[in-house]
């Protein structure tokens, strides 16, 4: 059927807005569904009824358009450190403690950290977002210029999961991004490292909680978490050190701890002088800074994440999580080997 055609007969059903239509006749869109269908993994009439039924999200530009305001830490440590994320945590651990256990032996990942970014992340399921994920990343990568390659390249993963998964593509749901589920993976996150954890023969992270433990746990461990080791660890900064430097390098382990003593940042706990490390500052009170050295598994964090910030209350919060955990569930059995 000639395009034409196709866009007449599209607008002329009840169900279907005019506005879809004229969407899918767009040049672009025909452009990408030219590129995608000489792939060989998508056929025209599949791609054409799916951009049909698109509906695209303006508002979703108008967030995406908003000025990045960056918090201090003191305020944004206070929008995920609450005594609601903690309790509910623990709860969470203790109704999901045999796939939190198994994702440690399987993917060496310990449940508090799991925990900790299920919570940051939805709410342990309770936010994971209203949008159809076609509609907000055809909005992005159709309509904004700055990141459309990228919200393409997404929107294409997101097609093939479904192919994957046998889904209906218009049923999958997320953030404004697209960020999907209760670990809020992008398409290409959930296509590298969502597994089928609980062995249904689906890859279930919208309404499974083991696949999504699962998930998070393979996620860290692909991006070099090592079990046991410490995430940050506080410093000292002296007088003259060139702080703006090391700062404008957050998200990279460049230097060593003994090339950081020697810049003037001292480890306030024994680091061995060949650990990677990068310098984190935490503005603690209006005016008052900490520092702290972020050590692999902190940078493995700002890989789920690209915040310092994120990394650093991750981190807190899997730390209270297990201390309120430990003290819940093994109260007055010192001798017990703890998780």
């Amino acid at each position: 059927m000639k395009l034409r055609m196709l866009v007449a007969a599209l607008a002329a059903v009840p169900c279907l807005a005019f506005a879809d239509a004229a969407f899918l006749a767009r040049a672009d869109v025909q452009r990408y569904i030219d590129e995608q269908v000489a792939t060989g993994q998508f056929n025209r009439p599949e791609l054409e009824a799916v951009f049909a039924n698109v509906e695209l999200k303006p508002n979703i530009l108008a967030i995406l358009d908003k000025p990045a305001t960056s918090r201090p830490w003191y305020q944004f440590r206070a929008s995920f450190f609450n005594e609601r994320l903690l309790n509910d945590g623990v709860t969470f651990w203790r109704e999901h403690a045999a796939a939190l256990a198994r994702a440690e032996q399987v993917y060496g990942v310990e449940p508090e950290l799991i925990v900790a970014i299920l919570g940051i992340e939805t709410h342990y399921g309770r936010n994971t977002g209203s949008f159809r994920a076609v509609d907000a990343l055809s909005t992005i990568g159709f309509n904004y210029p700055r990141r459309a390659e990228y919200f393409r390249n997404e929107l294409t993963e997101l097609l093939l999961l479904a192919h994957e998964e046998r889904l209906d593509p218009m049923t999958l749901k997320g953030s404004y991004a697209g960020a999907m589920g209760i670990p809020q993976f992008m398409p290409s996150s959930f296509r590298k490292w969502a597994v089928d954890f609980d062995g249904s023969g689906h890859r279930d992270i919208w309404n499974n909680a083991d696949d999504a433990i699962g998930s998070v746990a393979n996620y860290f461990h692909q991006q070099g978490w090592v079990h046991g080791d410490d995430i940050v660890v506080p410093a000292v900064v002296q007088p003259g050190a060139n702080v703006d430097a090391l700062v404008a390098d957050k998200f990279n382990l460049h230097y060593t701890a003994g090339q950081m003593a020697e810049m003037g940042v001292l480890p306030q706990v024994p680091l061995p002088a060949n650990a990677r490390v990068v310098l984190v500052p935490l503005e603690v009170s209006p005016g008052v800074t900490e520092y702290w050295l972020g050590l692999n598994n902190f940078y493995t964090i700002t890989r789920y994440n690209k915040s310092t910030l994120y990394a650093k209350v991750a981190q807190e919060i899997a730390r209270e999580i297990k201390s309120r955990y430990v003290a819940a569930n093994f109260a007055g059995q010192a001798n017990r080997t703890l998780p």
